[in-house]
Order: structure tokens, then C-alpha cells, then sequence
């Protein structure tokens, strides 16, 4: 869930220990996850893209993403700092049904997830919550605000995703550094109050 990792101050003086939180980024085919990873990360993100083939037409839906040309096929990686001291290693996950056996290894050891949400195709992103809430992966949505889209408020995303209560639901522009890191500290947040609350209830 949490990793230290040090970090040289630059001066000469010994090395601070920084914490490192993994973070996945999930949701249905074509809403942007590599984009917002992409947009946030302070390095060179990885991505493992391919182009669209006519041999996945059958097994692909793009239906409302027709002009989308490529694919992930294992994942996206990115790292932002959030505050001195606080780093997140963003893990983008393939969309297609076809690589959700990726979803198991990558999830392992993550603080919790963001849900990438398309109004125009919510329910692409019903098997991301349902996969989160069934392993207690605290996770944010957050619907990306495509041009054209019709504009949804997030209490009416969070009902017509049947949310549990207190699952919040965040509206972002995946291609905007700072919307997208605001979805990040938003997750940091609900995930801290979450394992916090979940301490006190063991203990009690």
C-alpha cells in the first residue's frame, strides 16, 4: 500500500525518506485513463499502447469512441508529487474485458483507485466499482467531462452507479494537470479517512 523511498536533498546532506503511495487508475474502454495519467505525471509516462486491429472489431466495444485509434494492452505508468514528502505511482488499467486478468496483480499493494466515467457510457464503468467494492478498495469517481456530453451533477452520477454511501464522485477534465491532481488528493483523502475508520472499528 505505502512504500519509502529516499530522496537526495540536492546539498549535499544526508537523504530524507519520502512516502510513495500506489494508485490505480481504472474504468471502462476509451475514458481517458491514459490521458489523465498522462497529463499529471512529473515524468515521461510509460504506456503500452497498440493500434486497434480489425481482429479485435469482435471483441471490442467502440461504440461512442469510434475515432479512438489505439489500445492499452498491459498498463500506463506515471509518479506525481503531491507535497514534499508524498509521491503517487499512477498504474493505468487496460479497458477491454479481454485484460481484466491484469486487474488482480496490478491492484496488489494499492492505497486505492480512481474510476474513470463517461456520461455518454456509464455503464462501462460498472465492472471498476463493482470490482473495488466487492475487495474493499476505496476508490473515487471521477467523470471526465467530455465536449458535447450532457452535463450530469455528481449526486446524480453516484445514484445511477448505485454507489455506496460516501463513495465520492469528482467532475474532471482528464486532459487538465490540475483538475486531474485534484481527483488524486480527493482519493488520498477518502482513502485516509476509510483505513482510519476501519482501524478504530478492529480496535473497538
Amino acid at each position: 500500500m505505502a512504500y519509502e523511498r529516499s530522496e537526495s536533498t540536492g546539498d549535499g546532506s544526508a537523504d530524507t525518506t519520502a512516502l510513495a503511495l500506489k494508485i490505480l487508475v481504472a474504468g471502462g474502454f476509451g475514458v481517458g485513463k491514459t490521458t489523465l495519467v498522462g497529463a499529471v505525471s512529473e515524468i515521461r509516462p510509460l504506456r503500452t499502447e497498440e493500434r486497434l486491429s480489425r481482429a479485435g472489431e469482435l471483441v471490442d466495444d467502440t461504440g461512442g469512441v469510434d475515432r479512438k485509434s489505439t489500445t492499452t494492452v498491459a498498463m500506463d505508468f506515471g509518479r506525481i508529487t503531491i507535497r514534499s514528502g508524498l509521491s503517487l505511482y499512477l498504474f493505468g488499467t487496460p479497458g477491454q474485458d479481454r485484460f481484466w486478468f491484469l486487474w488482480d496483480e496490478l491492484s496488489q499493494g494499492a492505497l486505492g483507485a480512481v474510476v474513470l466515467a463517461d456520461t455518454r457510457r456509464l455503464e462501462h464503468c460498472f465492472p471498476a466499482v463493482d470490482y473495488f467494492e466487492h475487495r474493499e478498495i476505496p476508490f473515487v469517481v471521477a467523470v471526465n467531462c467530455f465536449a458535447g456530453a450532457r452535463a450530469y451533477g455528481a449526486h446524480d452520477v453516484s445514484r445511477a452507479l448505485d454507489l455506496d454511501p460516501g463513495t465520492p464522485v469528482v467532475l474532471c477534465d482528464a486532459r487538465d494537470r490540475d483538475s486531474g491532481k485534484e481527483v488524486l488528493v480527493r482519493l488520498v483523502e477518502h482513502a485516509g479517512r476509510t483505513y482510519t475508520a476501519r482501524l478504530l472499528n478492529s480496535a473497538g
